[in-house]
């Protein structure tokens, strides 16, 4: 299943989410900070999106009440939704 999502409040501008089931293919991140998006995709690929989810979620980036593993979350909660 393939899935975008459109974050809020941060520098990325779009997820791209690839799920097996639950379990995450490939995340591709436009925009962000490179490395550090880069970093977050490489740790959770091939992971279960159900354990990732509360690992990321809350994250915040500064002053900013979110950030890109917490936008990450919440894609994937809204992906996972939608199945």
């Amino acid at each position: 299943m393939h899935y975008q999502f459109k974050p809020r409040g941060v520098c990325t501008q779009n997820i791209e989410i690839e799920l097996d089931g639950t379990i995450i293919r490939d995340i591709k991140f436009i925009g962000g900070c490179s490395g550090n998006t880069q970093g977050v995709a490489a740790l959770v690929i091939g992971e279960d999106a159900k354990q990732v989810i509360p690992k990321l979620k809350g994250i915040r980036c500064g002053m900013r009440p979110s950030s890109c593993p917490d936008q990450l979350a919440k894609a994937l909660e809204e992906a996972l939704a939608q199945k």
